[in-house]
C-alpha cells in the first residue's frame, strides 16, 4: 500500500476544502461558504465538455485502465532493484557451476514473466543477439504503451483548464449582455470564476498527479527489467557472476546506488552474504 500516494490525495482535498470553507474572521469552519463553490453550469462546462473532448482524443480502452490505473497509484507492485540483483546473481553461479541448461529446474522459482520468459530463451538455447533483440522489443513496447497511459492523463490536465477558460468567457458574456440585471450580473460572475477553479483542481488534484505518480512507477519497472536484460544477456555469454553483479549495480540511479550502500553499512550479514557468493564461483 502507498500511504504517501493516500495521504497526499486526502490532504490536497481537505486543504482545498478547508481554504473553501474556513472564515479567518470568526476561525470557525462555515459550512454554508461550500454553496458559492456549486455551480451546475460550471460542471457542465468543465467537467462535461473535458469528458468529451477526451472521448473524442482517446479510444474507450483507455477509459477502462483508469481503475487498473488508480489501483497501481495506491497498492503498486513493488519493484526491488537489489532482489532482481540478487537472483541474477545466484542464476549466474548456478549456469557457472552446473551450465546453462541447469536454469531449467529454477524456472518454477520464478514469478516475473519478463525473467521467466528470458531465461527460457536462455534454456532453448537461442542466439545471444536474438535474445537481446526480443527483450529490447518488449521494453520498448512497454514504454511506449505505458507513454500512451501517461497521455491520457496529460491531455485531461490541458482540457481542463482550457474548459475552465471556456467558462469564464461565458459567464463575461452572459455579464456584459445583461448589465442592467442584478441576477444575471450575479450569475454571470460565478460562472466566470467557478469554471476557472473546476479546471484548475481537475488538472492539479486529479490528472497531474495521476500522470506524474504512473511515471515514477514506470522507471521503477522499466529500471528493474533493464537489469534483467544485462543480466540474462550476461549470464548466457558465460560473465562472472561477481562482474554481473557489479555491472548491475552500476546501472543503478545514484539515488538508489546509495540507498543500498547504506543499508549495506547497516547490514554487514547481508554484504558477507554477496562475497560469499563471489568467493565460490
Amino acid at each position: 500500500m502507498d500511504i504517501m500516494s493516500i495521504v497526499g490525495i486526502v490532504l490536497a482535498v481537505l486543504c482545498t476544502l478547508l481554504g473553501m470553507v474556513f472564515d479567518q474572521e470568526t476561525m470557525k469552519v462555515m459550512w454554508s461558504n461550500m454553496t458559492a463553490f456549486f455551480d451546475v453550469s460550471s460542471i457542465f462546462i468543465t467537467v462535461g465538455g473535458t469528458i468529451g473532448v477526451m472521448m473524442i482524443s482517446f479510444p474507450g480502452k483507455n477509459f477502462l485502465k483508469v481503475g487498473k490505473h488508480l489501483k497501481i497509484l495506491v497498492k503498486p507492485r513493488k519493484y526491488d532493484p537489489k532482489q532482481y540483483i540478487d537472483k541474477i546473481v545466484e542464476l549466474a553461479l548456478e549456469a557457472r557451476m552446473k551450465g546453462l541448461l541447469s536454469l531449467e529446474d529454477k524456472l518454477h522459482e520464478i514469478e516475473d514473466p519478463f525473467l521467466h520468459s528470458s531465461l527460457m530463451l536462455v534454456v532453448d538455447s537461442v542466439d545471444v543477439e536474438k535474445v537481446r533483440a526480443l527483450m529490447v522489443s518488449e521494453l520498448e513496447q512497454l514504454d511506449e504503451r505505458h507513454a500512451l497511459d501517461r497521455e491520457f492523463y496529460e491531455k485531461g490536465a490541458s482540457y481542463a483548464p482550457a474548459f475552465g477558460m471556456i467558462g469564464t468567457l461565458v459567464g463575461l458574456i452572459l455579464m456584459l449582455g445583461n448589465m442592467s440585471d442584478v441576477d444575471t450580473l450575479a450569475s454571470g460572475m460565478s460562472t466566470a470564476l467557478i469554471t476557472t477553479l473546476y479546471g484548475s483542481i481537475l488538472a492539479n488534484i486529479i490528472f497531474l498527479p495521476i500522470s506524474t505518480k504512473l511515471k515514477a512507477r514506470h522507471d521503477e519497472e522499466f529500471l528493474c527489467k533493464n537489469l534483467i536484460m544485462e543480466g540474462i544477456i550476461a549470464i548466457q555469454e558465460g560473465d562472472n557472476p561477481k562482474f554481473i553483479e557489479e555491472k548491475l549495480y552500476k546501472l543503478l540511479p545514484a539515488g538508489k546506488k546509495a540507498r543500498e550502500e547504506s543499508q549495506e553499512n547497516g547490514e554487514p550479514k547481508e554484504k558477507k552474504s554477496r562475497s560469499k557468493k563471489a568467493k565460490k564461483e
